[in-house]
């Protein structure tokens, strides 16, 4: 039976006049889509219009909750306490879950964003209350978390189904976690170098760090960024490329 992994992508983060990646694209070669709830990006149309396009191409949804920064574009660390975290993905989950509704759209996972879900990796506090949150609004969600995190730990122990996501364009470091953004090699542009890092983790469930040695870590599922240089292209290549190794490449939720 060959292997299956996820692809999924972070969407919906346009704006107003703004507009942030290219989601109908990105869409015809991922499976799951983590589409932003208006805090860290993404506002009520561009919410909607992305749970739409998701449907018409089979793309799995999920809520992609962040810190309320959108200057920061949700990646500065900002002091809230763990009720005051639960309560903000509480709030962005609904808001997702709405047009789901409307749009007749299973909802089927959670992956918070950036600071938050850096902060939710290391901090069992933050890990715990992001965890109830989605526990409290429906337990049937799926809880994305980096591999070997705290956050993975804290749905576990709420009794929810969580997916292990390891990164196909960041590198790690010796701990497991993600070199910062603002360090020198932190993403990988090149394909072919994305390519063999995430047939390394689903294949041998292993990386390599920047430091040289090799981590284990597992990968359910692979995220892929939208916002990033040649993002179709990165993605469509690593799909067809995971295909041809015989790697089945679904949603999290599917079920045969």
């Amino acid at each position: 039976m060959a292997k299956r992994v996820d692809m999924n992508c972070d969407m919906g983060e346009s704006f107003g006049a703004y507009i942030i990646g290219s989601d109908e694209e990105l869409l015809k070669h991922v499976t799951s889509a983590n589409i932003a709830c208006g805090a860290h990006a993404g506002d009520p149309t561009v919410m909607d219009t992305t749970v739409r396009l998701a449907k018409e191409h089979g793309v799995a949804v999920g809520a992609h909750p962040g810190f309320p920064d959108i200057s920061g574009f949700g990646r500065r660390m900002i002091d809230f306490s763990p009720d005051e975290i639960y309560r903000m993905v509480v709030h962005q989950i609904g808001g997702l879950q709405a047009f789901c509704r409307i749009h007749d759209v299973w909802m089927q996972h959670v992956k918070p964003h950036g600071a938050l879900y850096n902060l939710a990796g290391r901090n069992r506090a933050a890990a715990d209350a992001i965890a109830r949150a989605v526990y409290d609004v429906d337990h049937g969600l799926i809880l994305f978390g980096l591999a070997g995190s705290e956050l993975l730990d804290a749905g576990r122990g709420v009794g929810l189904q969580v997916a292990s996501e390891a990164f196909a364009d960041r590198s790690y470091q010796a701990d497991g976690s993600l070199t910062p953004r603002e360090d020198t090699g932190a993403v990988i542009e090149d394909v072919a170098e994305a390519i063999a890092q995430v047939e390394r983790m689903v294949n041998d469930g292993v990386v390599r760090a920047v430091t040289g040695e090799l981590i284990g870590l597992e990968a359910d599922t692979i995220c892929v960024h939208g916002d990033g240089k040649n993002a179709v292209q990165f993605a469509e290549q690593l799909r067809k490329a995971l295909e041809r190794k015989g790697l089945e490449v679904a949603a999290i939720g599917d079920v045969d």
